[in-house]
């Protein structure tokens, strides 16, 4: 099975060796229509002035001349009117010559080899050391025209440098490789770390340190994972946790339904106690009903804006409606009410709502004792309604706050609740998402002993 690191480097030196091969085509092509015209006359100048030098020198010089030019870095080729030719400088490669290439230099005419020699997309001509990729010029010598035919001795002149370049091109190919093979080793390890990561998390381990101290992507997407796990490690326990307080929710109700109902079929009991079974057992039963019908809403909930109906209506209407349903279990307890509730109009859903308002209120009645106080105030801005809900009730102590508003928690020891008085810890919990998925905000201020606020904020539209 290939690895990821393998793809990398495999694809790299192949990518390396393809732009090689590529470099070297288009530099042989800018050669073959740049370079090669201007190296030719270059020649050619060259050419022409060792026949012009040649020409003047006296005649005993002239050998010496030719053999001088050769060990300079010339390849030279003479033939004379006979055909016999002489070799001045490094041997040609290919020595063949087209018979009516000599006459037509012995004719005056300059033969541009180098120009003329055909393009292939392998070699560069200038390095190919055959006798017509040459400057042929006419040359005089005792009265008969010979034809004089030149090229740079490339490997004279750039033999060191030939050399030099192999060796800067070899070491160039392996240390790229080297350093391809380790370089893709450190791209790949983090991603290598993250692919174990996903292993353990599939498996259930959310707890994962990912110790990649990097800037780029890789280092973001790093990042990212371990929040990611984090979440999901928190969810894990969000989950548990909640199916522990459904359990624990179920199972106290149950179990008394269960101990009263055989005790009532037991027959030893009272008129009055079997009443106060009854009454006990209906009223865990309404818990449960209640929980249950909390727990599908939350469910529905989740869906987050799927769920709502918005339409527009009063808000100090809907809660004075609330405040009317409530009426008697504030009144039992001569709890005063201070209102200040004009007219706000708001697109919202009303059920939603009705239902964050009814929660607020059970609750700031439920927690502020006889003869307290709760006040209820409703105002505007521009893009916002805001609702005040506070209460002269026992509080919430400083460590619990953070807590309010997560599902089945109940700050029982700071509100010291009556018995019968427990609820199931989820409606704070619904008023919380209803807030939430109508892009609004609620908050709390609360002191033990001194009262509850919430704040509620909610857009007008």
């Amino acid at each position: 099975m290939k690895s990821l690191y393998w793809h990398i480097v495999l694809t790299t030196i192949t990518v390396m060796m393809l732009s090689s091969v590529l470099s070297f085509v288009l530099a042989n092509v800018f050669y073959q229509y740049k370079l090669k015209p201007v190296n030719d006359s270059k020649i050619t100048h060259v050419a022409e002035n060792i026949q012009h030098f040649y020409e003047i020198s006296p005649e005993r010089e002239r050998e010496p001349y030719l053999e001088n030019i050769g060990t300079l870095g010339y390849q030279i080729y003479i033939v004379d009117p006979r055909g016999n030719g002489t070799f001045y400088g490094g041997e040609f490669r290919d020595q063949r010559l087209a018979p009516s290439v000599i006459k037509q230099v012995q004719q005056g005419e300059v033969y541009h080899g180098i120009k003329q020699f055909p393009s292939r997309a392998f070699i560069t001509g200038f390095f190919d050391n055959t006798l017509i990729n040459t400057i042929g010029v006419p040359l005089q010598d005792g009265g008969e025209t010979y034809a004089l035919f030149v090229r740079p001795n490339v490997s004279m002149q750039f033999g060191e440098l030939h050399i030099f370049l192999a060796v800067i091109v070899v070491l160039i190919i392996l240390l790229s490789i080297l350093l391809v093979v380790i370089s893709t080793r450190y791209i790949v390890n983090p991603i290598t770390k993250l692919t174990e990561a996903t292993r353990l998390i599939s498996q259930g381990t959310y707890h994962l340190k990912l110790n990649v101290n990097r800037k780029d992507e890789i280092g973001r997407l790093a990042s990212h994972f371990s929040q990611m796990a984090k979440g999901l490690e928190q969810l894990e326990a969000m989950r548990q946790e909640f199916v522990s307080n459904v359990s624990h929710e179920i199972q106290s109700p149950l179990s008394s339904i269960q101990g009263f109902s055989q005790t009532l079929q037991s027959g030893e009991v009272s008129e009055e106690q079997r009443q106060h079974y009854l009454s006990v057992i209906e009223s865990e039963a309404k818990r449960m009903s209640q929980m249950s019908r909390q727990l599908l809403m939350l469910a529905s909930l989740d869906k987050e804006e799927e769920v709502l109906e918005k339409t527009t209506f009063n808000v100090a209407d809907q809660i004075k409606e609330v405040l009317l349903t409530t009426e008697w279990s504030w009144r039992e307890k001569e709890i005063a009410l201070n209102m200040q509730l004009p007219e706000v109009m708001i697109t919202a859903d009303q059920k939603l709502l009705h239902q964050v308002w009814v929660n607020l209120m059970t609750n700031s009645v439920k927690f502020t004792p006889k003869g307290g106080t709760i006040t209820i105030r409703l105002y505007q801005d521009e893009n916002n309604c805001y609702v005040d809900f506070k209460d002269s009730g026992i509080g919430i102590s400083e460590e619990n706050l953070p807590y309010i508003f997560n599902r089945f928690y109940k700050a029982d020891k700071a509100r010291s609740r009556h018995e019968g008085e427990t609820g199931s810890g989820l409606g704070l919990a619904i008023t919380h998402k209803i807030i939430r998925i109508h892009g609004g905000t609620i908050t709390v201020e609360s002191k033990v002993g001194a009262g509850t606020e919430f704040h509620i904020c909610l857009p007008l539209n």
